[in-house]
């Protein structure tokens, strides 16, 4: 991968995690969640494992998404009110930040195999996705079959108590 998309995807994840915590609105929290967890898997599939970012993309960003934007409307969350600005919060915050930051880079200057280069990874013909869904499909279809009728049967568990009775 080319040394400018990598910034270009940790930038984008970086954006977006600080934008989660900064969104009054937890649905646009939401959202900027599922952006950084796409800009996660492009660095995943650039480190050619193409297996972790595909269940990245479809696990986290599709079905624990979907999960967190359900029960946010399920909840009816309002953005939250502006509250004053704490100084003393913020400078603490800070100073513990800064502290932190020299820890680390004092811990990581003395750590004298964090200074060598991984050795390359050997090429080979095995494809993951190919081999996880042939043993998914082949060996354990019953129990996978399962779990996606417990799904269905919990989804439709919490429309049904989720529904609001007419007074």
């Amino acid at each position: 991968m080319s040394p400018i998309l990598f910034w270009v995807f940790s930038a984008l994840m970086l954006i977006f995690g600080i934008s989660v915590v900064v969104n009054r609105s937890p649905v646009a929290s939401a959202l900027s969640l599922v952006v950084s967890f796409l800009g996660l898997a492009a660095l995943f599939v650039s480190l050619d494992a193409f297996f972790i970012g595909t269940i990245q993309v479809l696990v986290y960003a599709g079905a624990v998404m979907v999960l967190f934007l359900f029960i946010i409307m399920l909840l009816d969350l309002k953005a939250e009110n502006r509250r004053k600005l704490n100084i003393a919060a913020w400078l603490g915050g800070g100073l513990v930040s800064l502290v932190f930051v020299a820890q680390l880079y004092a811990v990581l200057q003395r750590f004298p195999l964090g200074q060598q280069a991984f050795p390359a990874i050997k090429a080979g013909k095995i494809d993951d996705v190919r081999e996880v869904g042939f043993i998914l499909f082949s060996t354990h279809n019953l129990p996978f079959q399962v779990v996606g009728v417990l799904i269905l049967v919990a989804t439709v568990g919490v429309v049904i108590l989720s529904k609001r009775e007419l007074k």
